[in-house]
């Protein structure tokens, strides 16, 4: 019997190796460091990675013979070769316990909602209300500026602009309100100053309607498969404490 090669497969498992493992050390990926996860040469693991930058899913930097992902790379990783990592029933336990601590009135809940998203996912987390004028809260700013994609005084000064004038960055959060989940990546944001950023937004209800939506910012290069998860518990549990309102 002759043994057929799934070049598709190859491809998709060589991409999502890639982006785990920029997502975990921030650093291009050779094909020496993929080796040990699969059973072919690095020779072979190579000239996947070159098809994969041929088709716009891998770029290389000039300082490294390595790959990282492209916005079209993490889309197709998102879209397609996600396993999302549910979140443990102690971490459940504990944003159950934040909200009760919480003060039971709307903007303690909603900023208490922010700062659950930001130690959650270590980015930038923010609540947005519709009540005829909008609210917004944000806590997680110094965490994103961390990361090393925000170590450019330029790109920090147009980030900090952003979220303080608010009003473009609600138009995008606010986008599809009816929508569960919404994932904006990189260039797929309409603004420069978060070229190389995500952002994931869920909606909350109040009485079973749509009310805000509660977000993360953060770079690119975050872990949608802890974060997806994260943001829909929060929405799930703030839209709960929502309907005693």
């Amino acid at each position: 019997m002759v043994k057929t090669t799934n070049y598709d497969k190859r491809r998709q498992e060589v991409l999502a190796a890639v982006v785990d493992s920029y997502i975990r050390n921030a650093n291009a990926v050779s094909s020496e460091a993929l080796a040990s996860n699969f059973n072919y040469s690095s020779a072979t693991i190579r000239n996947i990675m070159s098809e994969l930058e041929d088709i716009g899913m891998l770029t290389h930097t000039h300082t490294s013979s390595g790959r990282i992902p492209t916005d079209i790379g993490y889309r197709f990783y998102v879209d397609n070769l996600l396993m999302e990592i549910e979140l443990l029933q102690v971490e459940k336990d504990e944003i159950i316990g934040e909200y009760r601590k919480s003060a039971r009135e709307l903007d303690a809940l909603l900023e208490k909602t922010s700062d659950l998203l930001s130690s959650l996912t270590h980015c930038t987390g923010i609540v947005s209300f519709a009540d005829g004028h909008e609210k917004i809260f944000y806590r997680g700013m110094g965490l994103m500026l961390e990361q090393p994609e925000f170590h450019d005084l330029k790109r920090i000064r147009m980030l900090m602009n952003l979220l303080e004038e608010r009003q473009s960055l609600l138009e995008v959060i606010n986008r599809n309100l009816e929508e569960k989940i919404k994932i904006y990546i990189g260039r797929e944001l309409p603004f420069e100053s978060l070229d190389n950023c995500t952002l994931i937004t869920s909606n909350y209800k109040v009485k079973d309607k749509p009310q805000g939506r509660i977000a993360v910012l953060g770079p690119t290069r975050m872990e949608y498969a802890k974060i997806i998860p994260a943001i829909e518990y929060v929405s799930e549990m703030l839209s709960s404490m929502l309907s005693d309102f």
